[in-house]
């Protein structure tokens, strides 16, 4: 393995202190509880958006807080969920008088630290509320979940209620936006190789030279089925063969189109995969109306790719289009 990295132990919290300090005017970071918030939350003019997860996804999600965003991230270690204390300090923490709203990605891990910490946090008076993201079509049940898994499509969800709490929206309006926008996204995604996560200092899995994983979590986590490697376009025209019939998305429709790379695949590459779904998405009557092309949702150094629809309206272009700043500018 080679990573520049100081003892494995130490990733995350090292991690997190260079965001902080790389924002001295926009974030804070609450080491006690691997917490990166924004400098002036909690506020009382709005509700407080949290999202949790595993380490490992960055930028998700503690590269996405900010004015339009997340008001803070508390995430775990690499893949792991974050502990249930933590979720209740962090509640306590961004405690407004307008609630919080936490935001968990569905892995079984995030679910029960979050259940938890809400709880506690509801019994010393926190208003929170849990918005449940599954975008990912690729297995209804995988190792880490019962149901769809989060994944890169809970960039939108994030930009959507962030934008709108900003706003001014109360608790039980994030709360139809979020289950609004995750109703109309629908995630792919494909490995070429595995990552390696610092602490195992080794891949979680093994691929051949001529083979990729499609359907692969962003854990690792086996997907529909290990296939011989095709070309790039090919490898397009499946994953919108699973993604664009699932919601379905049809001739007519507007969207919003990501290329997510999953840490080790160049932006280059990433471009070549938008070139043919722009294209084949136009051929079934589909009009991309909102581009992404980066890193959103990672998997480590994983070399891969997925790839998010998101069916457009009104609302949820505007809220897509709104001003927004954070730790790296991706939207």
């Amino acid at each position: 393995m080679k990573k520049f990295v100081n003892d494995p132990k130490s990733f995350v919290p090292e991690m997190l202190e260079g965001i902080a300090l790389a924002n001295p005017a926009s974030l804070r970071y609450v080491p006690d509880y691997n917490l990166i918030m924004r400098a002036d939350a909690p506020r009382d003019d709005k509700v407080s958006i949290v999202q949790g997860s595993g380490s490992g996804h960055e930028p998700a999600h503690v590269m996405a807080v900010g004015r339009g965003m997340l008001d803070a991230a508390c995430p775990g270690d690499v893949f792991a969920a974050p502990p249930m204390d933590y979720v209740y300090e962090t509640a306590k923490l961004l405690a407004s008088p307008r609630g919080v709203l936490l935001l968990v990605n569905n892995y079984t891990g995030d679910r029960m630290a979050f259940d938890m910490g809400r709880e506690m946090a509801e019994a010393d008076g926190v208003r929170c509320e849990i918005l449940t993201i599954n975008d990912d079509v690729a297995v209804q049940d995988s190792l880490y979940t019962v149901g769809r898994r989060g994944v890169a499509g809970n960039f939108f969800v994030i930009k959507a209620v962030g934008a709108a709490s900003e706003q001014g929206a109360e608790m039980d309006e994030l709360l139809r936006i979020g289950r609004k926008v995750n109703d109309v996204t629908r995630t792919m995604g494909v490995a070429l190789t595995a990552c390696t996560p610092p602490a195992k200092g080794s891949p979680l899995f093994e691929l051949g030279d001529g083979e990729m994983e499609f359907g692969v979590g962003i854990h690792g986590e086996p997907g529909r089925e290990r296939r011989a490697l095709a070309t790039a376009d090919a490898i397009v025209d499946d994953l919108l063969d699973a993604v664009v019939p699932d919601l379905p998305y049809r001739s007519g429709d507007s969207v919003a189109l990501m290329i997510n790379g999953l840490g080790g695949t160049p932006v280059s590459e990433l471009y070549i995969l938008y070139r043919h779904a722009h294209r084949r998405l136009a051929e079934h009557g589909i009009t991309v109306g909102r581009s992404y092309v980066n890193e959103y949702c990672t998997s480590l150094d994983m070399a891969g790719a997925s790839i998010t629809l998101v069916r457009l309206d009104d609302e949820i272009t505007s809220l897509l289009a709104a001003p927004a700043e954070a730790a790296i500018r991706i939207f």
